[in-house]
């Protein structure tokens, strides 16, 4: 324990920023720290307990959120935390995340982030950014989601395409080695245990792999910007992970299996 307090780790986003404080956490405040702190009271007013209470804002520009206790999947990502049935858990997270969403309006006026916001926008504030650095899991299973830095308003089918890429994940073998997964994930079958994880009807499962296409696009534009700023920590991780050649295959991969997903989805 520092005079800090306890450094977390996980992310890229807030990397050395975020600290514990006996049942606190703070950390950086995004700029619609307002609008997503009162979008978070409301969600847990219907139900969904699994996120961080907002505690307040600092004078410093620091928010300060309840601790969540339980364990978080940092890479190298454990067995544990690659199961089938942890990543069905995530998927009725999600599942839960977006039913409380609906009984709840987005404030319009806020200036939710567009970093890895959905395209064509929508209506539900989607997480976005649904990695394994971002859910909790208690006895093998989630159970609470955090770092909502990133939300916006999407379709949940947006938010489901964009967890997937993560806890599928949807990356080619050499890709997801680079990634620090674990070998011998089969996406096709663990795409459909998400899909049936978070209740998704068919209509929207013949649609995911296209959706995933699309959010892959978005998250290399992003990186892309990151990059072009000259921040560290994505110029690294480009680098160690095979640079633009691999975010290429990767878009490559999804196109030619594009049926087999489809398929493990559907039949």
């Amino acid at each position: 324990m520092t005079a800090e307090g306890e450094a977390l780790v996980g992310g890229m986003m807030n990397a050395g920023a975020v600290f514990r404080r006996g049942a606190l956490v703070e950390r950086p405040a995004p700029r619609n720290a307002r609008a997503l702190h009162a979008h978070l009271l409301a969600l847990k007013e219907h139900g969904f307990d699994a996120a961080p209470s907002p505690v307040g804002l600092t004078a410093d520009g620091r928010e300060q959120l309840t601790f969540v206790p339980g364990d978080v999947p940092l890479p190298p990502f454990p067995g544990w935390a690659m199961t089938g049935s942890a990543l069905a858990s995530v998927g009725s997270l999600l599942r839960r995340l977006h039913d409380a969403g609906a009984a709840v309006a987005v404030d319009t006026r806020a200036e939710w982030p567009r970093d890895l916001a959905d395209p064509e926008g929508g209506t539900t504030l989607c997480h976005n950014d649904v990695c394994p650095d971002n859910v909790v899991f208690r006895d093998g299973r989630a159970a609470a989601l955090i770092d909502f830095d990133f939300a916006a308003p999407g379709r949940p089918l947006w938010d489901i395409a964009m967890t997937a890429r993560y806890w599928v994940p949807m990356l080619d073998p050499g890709s997801a080695a680079a990634a620090l997964y674990p070998a011998g994930l089969e996406a096709p079958a663990r795409l459909r245990i998400l899909a049936d994880g978070y209740g998704l009807p068919a209509g929207d499962r013949a649609e995911l792999p296209g959706v995933v296409e699309q959010a892959t696009e978005v998250c290399r534009a992003f990186v892309a910007r990151r990059v072009a700023d000259g921040d560290p920590l994505y110029l690294q991780a480009l680098a160690e992970r095979g640079g633009w050649e691999r975010w290429d295959r990767v878009q490559a991969w999804l196109v030619d299996h594009r049926e087999t997903f489809t398929a493990a989805l559907l039949n």
